[in-house]
């Protein structure tokens, strides 16, 4: 009996145990927002952006081959009817489209919806035109307008799919690595067809671009970085004027030799990756060249 009033009295005296206290909500978990619908949106708008820059890409690269194509078939003038025109160009935004997709793993159904997305609003619109109740610039307009929310409507269908199984080759790959000097290949194949020398002052594009970009960037701020654009700015304004000034074949090869110039300018912020994004970098080496190539065989081909 006494030993067991003792055991009461020492579980008596033990304290309970302490209940961990309930967290209660701050007033900056609350105002902390789900992160999973703005990383979702993000996602999508990084896709349609992806979209939109393969429809360009189909674009500048097919355009020529159909201009070629057209005079040696001699079915220019039928290429050029508005409503030829209007299903050339979704061909050619559909196949950017289409190799971008597959290279991003989409299947072959999102594929598919979204070239739906690029004919179907002028197909639609197409019979207006040829009734004669729109005109070829409302044709146009009217089927990039509703292409819009078509390509949205598709991105949002299909936003949650997985990955398509999609067996890449490493020489597209390693092509795709290069986007950049392929997208301003891509801008020149329009120069190839038809080479000629640009005006001097489109050489203010030059520095000009790597200021602003360094400004929006904020990375003018090193020691000597902001004084050496300025003295880049300052040598091509200078070089621009006396172009200007010259005229004639001395001015066509002042601009070539300006735009060949500032390759090397590329190749120094390439390296650095001081200024600007490598990838812009790559893109402006490339751009040089190419178009400095092109204002060279358009000067030697008028000389000869």
């Amino acid at each position: 009996m006494e030993k067991t009033e003792l055991y009461a009295d020492t579980v008596a005296a033990v304290p309970p145990p302490a209940t961990a206290p309930t967290a209660e909500p701050t007033a900056s978990d609350a105002a902390l927002p789900d992160a999973a619908p703005a990383a979702g949106a993000r996602r999508l708008l990084w896709h349609l952006g992806e979209m939109a820059l393969a429809m360009l890409a189909g674009m500048l690269l097919l355009d020529s081959l159909w201009d070629a194509a057209g005079a040696v078939s001699g079915l220019a003038g039928a290429l050029r009817r508005p409503d030829v025109a209007a299903l050339v160009m979704a061909t050619n935004m559909t196949v950017g489209m289409t190799v971008w997709m597959r290279y991003r793993a989409h299947h072959w159904r999102g594929v598919g919806e979204m070239a739906a997305a690029m004919y179907v609003p002028f197909l639609l619109l197409i019979v207006p035109f040829r009734a004669g109740l729109i005109d070829a610039e409302a044709l146009l307009l009217g089927g990039h307008l509703l292409m819009v929310p078509a390509m949205v409507l598709v991105a949002v269908r299909h936003r949650h799919e997985a990955p398509a199984p999609v067996r890449r080759n490493r020489v597209v790959v390693a092509l795709a690595h290069r986007w950049p000097a392929g997208l301003a290949l891509l801008l020149t194949v329009d120069m190839w067809v038809d080479p000629s020398v640009l005006s001097p002052w489109t050489m203010l594009v030059l520095p000009g671009g790597y200021l602003v970009i360094g400004m929006a960037r904020r990375t003018l701020g090193g020691r000597g970085v902001l004084a050496t654009q300025l003295v880049g700015l300052a040598v091509w304004a200078a070089l621009i004027l006396v172009a200007a000034t010259a005229g004639g074949r001395t001015a066509d090869w002042l601009v070539a030799i300006g735009w060949l110039t500032h390759a090397g300018w590329d190749v120094v912020h390439h390296r650095n990756r001081r200024v600007v994004p490598r990838g812009y970098a790559e893109f402006c080496l490339v751009l040089d060249v190419a178009v400095a190539a092109v204002m060279v065989l358009a000067i030697l081909s008028t000389d000869a």
